[in-house]
């Protein structure tokens, strides 16, 4: 394959493994919009449709699970809430007019049982009972965001029981509502994408934080192609080009009635002081906490609003079992739907309020506010409380205002005063949740459903405009690396100093060409494979490669372990490059923080360690792999042109005390125990690194140490000051983090780069593996560190880069340091006239 044809396959598209059928043979009682959803989801074989609410979902996954299994044999399963089978019930006979609907089931027995074409059952008898999905031959989730009320690990376990089946459909009208990396769920249970993928391709890492990821910016337009690949998404007829006539909605007046609260109850600050008013509710626990003592007030002012319109009906969304019976006790005529209620009876009250023969249902959102179709005889509803889940409140509005509804539809929300932080998390939701349904619907209205269209806008660039910059000291390039190495004279360059991309850990630009843009570290080292070559070609006989690697962390809920395990990076890395050629000499050990690192993975955490110290590992250092091009001659393997020093500057003093791990910190002494107790906390760390190099070592002393140091309260949670000293100069404990360009970044108010190398550790490799006027190589350059400080320290530096911002930053520096180097001093004037 050459590079060319490598990038190319890196497009993802979501794969096609079902069938064309033919439009003869689509029952013709769908409507224009709908038959081509089930062509598309059909032809696709495992899609989406997520279809705003009264678009036909509910017949278009009897039509594709009818033709399905016509074509394939077998049985069909649809799963849907509670409460909602009657709606497939009525579809069926009075829309598709079948003679017999299908049937709904209960378990296996009742399954095997039955040689009906096509099942349905709901979500609690797969989750709690033997329903074997993998029996199927297609399989519908209808409102598959019920699925978020199960929790993460039901979800997980639930989409696990589908492996397996050939053909998938997934319908809801808000697949992801306020949280855009939900979406990546459905693409992993579809097959598109596995989830763990999908987030190191799409989402980037927050270094400072764990699991707080979000969408890459120059990511964003590939993302949402790459979904409307495997999805559906119409709010109306008219996003497929057809005419909207019959689907326009009605207005939605929606009313906010906030109450007041009792500020005499508004108790104490943390220093004693009453308080005038009461805070508002913003945690979850002060949420709980107002909605239990407002529910009389709330209550009261929903039989306001129902006695105000005696010939309208009503839902009474709630969420507390006591708000249910406060509002039994108001109005009686109310019919309740509880969580404890006999399934069977619950069904009966929902098809007996959404065929008019009840005025008033009271109902928690979590029950009844997904699937069910109230439209037809009621168009009010009171919100008797408010809380943080937007899925439910979104979904149990379009309860009623969905298609087909004819009235005015007047949505009632009932809140206190004190919760107006949680009406503004509401709200924000609600634009959010439009904004994306708007922006996926957008794509479908300039696309369609050819695959062909989106994908010609999915080819990122691939390749890059060639740019060099040169000064005295420096060469920088704008291009990929792998050509720009390879164009490289052989034998050029006197050492490379590099951080190659951690695997696909992180992305720096949109293109193809990134090493970081690959699925899987497999597919990185493919693309490596088309540079190691180059590297080894370019590097001097004998000469050193100096490669900055670190292990990466593999998320539980990417691998599926439940836990975090680490790979093997550095280990591959020196597989990968002894297999092109390169000879191993050994790595360094960079020390890093473990709290720090905690903080940022939360893999590590003191609490789980109590819980079970079997599932914690250690921290990942940072290694620094040194590789070394064989000489021409191999008698005594001295490179062709040695690093070497003079015994006269480079005395035997020196390189003894270079040569032992044990290098003290200035003093005139060794700190003591006692001073370190009463050192300051952010003096703390370095000299208990002194200490810990200066003494023998004990566990016990260094554990009591740091107990003690945590009951005055001087053990900081965010990074490790008691932290041991390395004894060998094998490990490297003093290299400082924050030393980086990413400092002139932040001054200059620049990006800053995601994974900044150190300079510490740049300076050491480039002193101790060349000598002065040598040339120093970084073919992943970013913000041009080495040859930055190649130039500084009297060598000459190349970098290439493909980020055209780090490199136009990087060619400030350089060019800084190229001036600086060049400059005469008073010593060169003198020696002038002389």
């Amino acid at each position: 394959m050459t590079y060319q044809q490598f990038l190319e396959s890196k497009m993802v598209i979501a794969p096609e493994s079902g069938f064309e059928v033919d439009p003869e043979d689509i029952n013709w009682a769908l409507k224009h919009h709908q038959r081509d959803a089930v062509a598309w989801a059909i032809r696709g074989g495992k899609r989406a449709l997520f279809e705003s609410f009264g678009l036909g979902k509910t017949i278009q996954q009897l039509e594709y699970c009818r033709l399905v299994v016509k074509r394939e044999g077998g049985q069909a399963l649809i799963v849907c809430p509670l409460g909602v089978k009657q709606e497939f019930i009525r579809d069926a006979r009075e829309v598709l007019e079948w003679w017999k609907p299908p049937v709904y089931v209960r378990n296996m027995e009742e399954i095997r049982a039955t040689d009906d074409p096509i099942l349905i059952t709901n979500y609690e008898r797969v989750r709690d009972g033997d329903i074997d999905p993998a029996y199927f031959t297609a399989t519908s989730l209808d409102e598959a965001s019920v699925l978020r009320s199960f929790g993460s690990k039901t979800y997980q376990t639930f989409l696990d029981k589908f492996k397996g089946v050939r053909y998938k459909l997934v319908c809801t009208a808000t697949p992801s509502p306020n949280r855009y990396k939900e979406l990546i769920h459905y693409a992993g249970y579809l097959d598109v994408m596995d989830t763990g993928q999908a987030l190191t391709r799409f989402f980037q890492r927050d270094s400072t934080k764990a699991n707080n990821l979000t969408l890459y910016p120059h990511k964003q337009e590939e993302f949402w192609l790459w979904v409307s690949t495997w999805a559906l998404c119409i709010q109306r007829p008219s996003d497929l080009g057809y005419n909207d006539e019959g689907y326009n909605l009605p207005p939605l007046d929606v009313r906010y009635h906030e109450l007041p609260v009792d500020n005499s109850e508004a108790g104490f600050d943390k220093f004693g002081q009453g308080k005038l008013l009461r805070d508002a509710a913003l945690s979850l626990q002060d949420a709980a906490r107002e909605k239990r003592e407002s529910i009389p007030a709330r209550v009261a002012k929903a039989k306001e609003i129902v006695d105000s319109d005696p010939e309208a009906n009503f839902i009474l969304w709630h969420d507390l079992e006591d708000e249910r019976r406060v509002i039994k006790q108001a109005l009686p005529e109310a019919v309740e739907i509880y969580g404890s209620l006999d399934i069977d009876l619950r069904e009966q009250r929902i098809i007996d309020f959404s065929e008019g023969r009840n005025r008033l249902l009271a109902t928690k959102k979590e029950i009844s506010g997904s699937g069910c179709n109230f439209q037809r005889h009621c168009h009010r509803a009171i919100f008797v409380g408010i809380d943080y889940e937007f899925n439910d409140f979104i979904q149990a509005i379009h309860r009623i205002y969905r298609f087909l509804q004819t009235e005015q539809v007047i949505i009632d929300i009932i809140y206190m005063e004190s919760e107006r932080e949680i009406l503004k998390a509401l709200q924000a939701k609600w634009e959010n949740h439009n904004a994306m349904q708007e922006k996926l619907a957008g794509l479908m209205r300039r696309h369609g459903l050819n695959n062909q269209s989106i994908i010609k806008r999915m080819e990122r660039s691939i390749g890059v405009e060639r740019m060099e910059v040169t000064g005295n000291h420096y060469r920088a390039v704008l291009n990929d690396t792998i050509e720009e190495t390879a164009r490289m004279e052989e034998n050029s360059v006197d050492l490379i100093v590099t951080s190659i991309p951690f695997s696909n850990h992180y992305e720096y630009t949109p293109s193809y060409n990134d090493l970081g843009h690959n699925e899987d570290t497999e597919k990185f080292f493919q693309q490596m494979d088309y540079l190691a070559p180059s590297l080894l070609k370019v590097l001097k006989p004998g000469r050193i490669f100096a490669c900055h690697v670190k292990d990466r962390v593999l998320f539980g809920s990417q691998t599926g372990t439940g836990m975090p395990t680490i790979e093997p990076f550095h280990a591959l890395t020196i597989a990968h490059y002894m297999k092109h050629g390169f000879q191993y000499m050994g790595m360094i050990t960079v020390v890093t923080d473990v709290v720090r690192e905690n903080n940022q993975t939360y893999r590590l955490g003191w609490t789980e360690q109590c819980k079970d110290g079997s599932k914690m590992g250690v921290g990942c250092p940072e290694y620094v792999l040194l590789f070394r091009k064989l000489p021409t001659s191999r008698e005594k393997a001295y490179a062709d042109t040695p690093v070497t020093k003079d015994k006269e500057d480079y005395t035997r003093a020196q390189w003894q005390i270079d040569a032992h791990a044990y290098w003290r910190s200035s003093g005139d002494r060794m700190v003591t125990k006692e001073e370190l107790a009463r050192a300051p906390v952010d003096k703390l760390q370095q000299l208990y690194r002194q200490f810990s190099r200066d003494s023998v070592y004990s566990y016990e002393e260094h554990v009591a140490l740091a107990k003690k140091l945590d009951t005055e309260g001087r053990l900081p949670a965010t990074f490790m000051v008691v932290a041991p000293g390395s004894w060998t100069d094998e490990v490297w404990d003093d290299v400082n983090r924050m030393r980086t360009l990413n400092s002139k970044q932040v001054q200059g108010g620049r990006q800053m780069h995601v994974c900044p190398l150190q300079l510490d550790i740049v300076d050491r490799l480039i002193n101790r593996y060349s000598n002065p006027g040598e040339t120093v190589y970084d073919p992943f350059g970013g913000l041009m560190t080495v040859p930055v400080e190649a130039v500084r320290l009297g060598r000459d530096g190349i970098g290439t880069e493909l980020n055209p911002d780090y490199f136009r930053d990087g060619v400030g520096y350089l060019q800084e340091v190229d001036a600086q180097r060049d400059v005469p001093t008073l010593f060169d004037l003198v020696e002038a006239q002389e």
